[in-house]
């Protein structure tokens, strides 16, 4: 696999709470262990929800805001009690065995500071940061060039399928040589942009058959 995994980089003790867990309680837990959310399971260990600070605040903003018409059925944040009142669903996990890139990209799009990390069945076992990311992302040119290279060698096995070479300047990657085909180098790219610490690609592979027009180049 590609990159580092996000087991690798994860916290394994994690601090989960049931949705009838009191939200001072909860409200503890994030204080005492220095944590921003913590995710809801069930008696299975799935995640049904994460309690973030943000839940967290929006609902005692909306005890001490003005009184709003209540709606009959309806429980506003201001009546919360407990877990199952405030957490954000449905949670947005990682699974463990994804690349970190994954995680940061899930991070980013969804605005979240962290993510629960689930199993192939879907169970919780771990927790990943924003921190553990940023570490996970500090290497070397020479250590990205080592795995950029692990990669190509394992694309491309045969003389015949062409020979690719790789230059790392302050984790950007430049692809040079040539392939058999288009789709070998568009593969490539794809698998070197996934690699962790990669900051950009610089594609200049070049290939002798357009197999996506299905006709020779030059």
């Amino acid at each position: 696999m590609t990159g580092t995994a996000v087991r690798e980089v994860m916290t394994r003790e994690v601090y989960s709470v049931r949705k009838g867990t009191p939200i001072a309680d909860i409200a503890g837990i994030l204080a005492g262990r220095g944590i921003s959310a913590v995710p809801v399971v069930d008696d299975d260990r799935d995640v049904i929800g994460v309690v973030s600070e943000a839940d967290l605040l929006l609902k005692h903003v909306e005890s001490v805001s003005a009184p709003r018409p209540r709606v009959p059925g309806i429980r506003s944040k201001s009546d919360a009690r407990t877990a199952a009142d405030v957490m954000s669903t449905p949670a947005i996990t990682v699974e463990a065995d994804l690349p970190v890139a994954e995680a940061a990209r899930l991070m980013v799009g969804n605005r979240v500071k962290r993510l629960p990390v689930v199993d192939r069945y879907g169970k919780l076992t771990g927790i990943v940061s924003r921190a553990d990311l940023v570490h996970a992302f500090v290497r070397t040119d020479a250590e990205i060039r080592d795995e950029v290279l692990r990669d190509i060698s394992e694309q491309i096995r045969r003389p015949s399928r062409g020979e690719v070479r790789a230059d790392v300047d302050n984790g950007i990657v430049t692809l040079r040589g040539e392939v058999e085909r288009r789709s070998q180098a568009i593969l490539l790219s794809a698998l070197v942009r996934r690699i962790t610490g990669v900051v950009d690609v610089v594609d200049q592979v070049r290939f002798g058959w357009d197999d996506e027009a299905n006709r020779p180049t030059g």
